[in-house]
């Protein structure tokens, strides 16, 4: 069926267009009986204003755009998205708020996608995640003068308000950990390498090898796919043994020692690491040891159960929802929020050593 106009409404009625205006935006100049007759029509008809004609009366679009530039298997897999957007979602239909969600191939789709929709008036505002290093979508968004809020970051100055952890912290946190276990030989399998939160583990893993000594600390950047986190723990776990008995041994020559310990940047590289250590006969945790970044069911259903880096993600995307909803009831607000470092949880995938 056709999409019914103010002109049906005036028709159905028997009035004029102009009435049918009036009283469907609450303005003076008809009858509160005429009023009514024309509402009852709009609401018997399914009459909806259109959103081009709401924007040029400057109307709210009762929207907020969420874009993300990651490949689309590893979102329909990872846990981690599936609980931010139930939260987001729980919270911004409280107050009748629908959430576009759209995923693209890189940032330069990204920000036409911003700019689209906010000509279109299709959103009030924006939810940005993956901050990136050298990011260009915070400008882009400021200057489309678009209220918006980053899901991530350092919390240091930007233009726009931000919701964060510190990665850092919970990185230092892991890593002390296995060290007070007895680890010395530390990989990291990383997520995508142009993500700000990525380079900031990568940098906490750094520093911690030179603050506690260790000799084998290292990360291996991914698309955090299981297929990548899979390829990423068969190349750390073909390393030599360190100590082996070698024929003739040449220092310069000898492959570098396996890891005993790999922390993961998801849960779904952590399960499909923890797969590829079964299937080379490496014991976990007895040979290694195995550390999630993110926290789901999945570490918590596994043999053995996986130690994680744990927050409330559904929590977190309800903090991101209100300051979103804050930031376009205000667009001058600025807001900086740290939300709590992720919390260790030892199960049992790590141990000391053998």
């Amino acid at each position: 069926m056709a999409r019914p106009t103010i002109a049906d409404i005036a028709q159905r009625v028997g009035v004029s267009k102009g009435a049918v205006s009036f009283a469907l935006n609450g303005r003076p100049g008809v009858s509160e009986a005429t009023r009514a007759r024309i509402l009852e029509a709009a609401r018997e008809m399914n009459w909806r204003p259109h959103s081009a004609a709401r924007a040029l009366g400057g109307a709210r679009a009762e929207a907020v755009g969420l874009v993300i530039a990651r490949p689309a298997s590893t979102l329909g897999v990872e846990p981690f998205f599936a609980q931010l957007l139930s939260g987001l979602q729980a919270r911004l239909s409280r107050q009748q708020v629908a959430m576009h969600l759209l995923v693209v191939e890189d940032s330069a789709a990204e920000i036409e996608v911003y700019r689209e929709w906010t000509s279109a008036h299709r959103v009030d505002g924006f939810i940005l995640v993956d901050p990136q290093v050298r990011d260009p979508r915070p400008a882009a968004l400021e200057e489309l003068g678009a209220p918006a809020v980053v899901l991530g970051g350092s919390g240091g100055p930007g233009p726009l308000s931000s919701v964060w952890a510190d990665d850092r912290e919970a990185m230092l946190s892991v890593v002390d950990y296995l060290a007070a276990l007895g680890h010395r030989r530390i990989a990291h399998v990383a997520g995508l390498p142009g993500f700000r939160h990525t380079q900031r583990r990568i940098r906490a893993l750094r520093d911690s090898a030179r603050r506690l000594g260790l000799t084998g600390a290292v990360s291996l950047p991914t698309d955090y796919s299981d297929a990548e986190g899979a390829a990423a723990t068969r190349t750390l776990l073909s390393r030599g043994r360190a100590g082996a008995s070698r024929p003739n041994p040449r220092p310069a020559a000898r492959p570098a020692a396996r890891p005993t310990a790999i922390v993961y940047d998801s849960d779904v590289m952590a399960l499909a690491g923890l797969g590829v250590a079964m299937e080379m006969g490496v014991r976990v945790p007895d040979e290694l040891s195995v550390v999630a970044f993110d926290d789901s069911v999945l570490t918590r259903v596994t043999h053995p159960a996986i130690t994680s880096l744990s927050r409330d993600t559904f929590a977190l995307g309800g903090q991101v929802a209100e300051v979103v909803l804050e930031v376009i009831a205000d667009p001058g607000t600025r807001r900086n929020v740290k939300t709590a470092t992720p919390r260790l949880v030892i199960r049992g995938s790590t141990a000391a050593p053998h």
